[in-house]
């Protein structure tokens, strides 16, 4: 049987989540709690198997402090965010508290019952949209690390080189610039270029836009 306690600032809800609840044979609603302290005392009481916890319940503690408390109290107990919020920030904040999943007050009864007993396994449930939020974010923190790292390639003098290239210098300015010979220079762009995986000047123009060598000054 799948302990559950309920934190919902509303009565209604309150009470409509515990009949679909009881009404599964495996599970069990052992506590209601109407705001995050209330939730946090009673899961500290009553060491539910998972919290169904709502996120905003003014005046009261909210639910991600609650959450945030539980994981430093009874971190054993899982927690699912059920929320209106289709919010990635929210999202976001909810899983880096340790709530196990998160799902919205407007999904069909089946999948609040599915996501409970997901979290209750300890495995993470998102609703379809948040796990395109959290793919996009793993994606564009992908991509910034590895235009991070690519620049990291380059030794200070082929970015040097990177940039006065990019500025429209040639390779007997470049070469004056940095004193060295005009053979070097070439040296250094050709190794750019590998490095970077770029085959035209425009593309490393672009490049060197993208990561603001030529917002430096000269």
């Amino acid at each position: 049987m799948i302990t559950i306690l309920i934190a919902d600032d509303h009565a209604v809800v309150r009470s409509g989540l515990a009949m679909l609840i009881n009404s599964q044979q495996d599970m069990e609603v052992v506590g209601v709690a109407a705001d995050g302290r209330e939730a946090v005392e009673l899961a500290v009481k009553l060491l539910p198997e998972v919290v169904v916890m709502d996120l905003r319940m003014p005046p009261g503690e909210n639910g991600l402090v609650a959450t945030a408390r539980l994981q430093e109290l009874a971190p054993q107990i899982n927690v699912l965010i059920l929320t209106m919020h289709d919010d990635e920030e929210y999202l976001f904040q909810a899983l880096k508290v340790g709530a196990t999943g998160y799902i919205l007050k407007n999904a069909p009864d089946f999948d609040l019952i599915k996501a409970i007993r997901t979290v209750n396994q300890g495995e993470p449930y998102l609703y379809p949209s948040a796990t395109k939020s959290l793919i996009g974010d793993f994606l564009r923190r992908k991509n910034k690390s590895a235009e991070f790292e690519s620049l990291a390639l380059l030794t200070e003098r082929e970015q040097q080189t990177l940039r006065l290239v990019a500025m429209g210098y040639g390779n007997k300015e470049i070469a004056e610039k940095l004193c060295l010979s005009v053979k070097t220079v070439e040296s250094y762009k050709s190794k750019i270029m590998e490095k970077l995986q770029l085959k035209t000047r425009p593309e490393l123009v672009r490049y060197a836009m993208k990561k603001g060598l030529l917002d430096l000054e000269g």
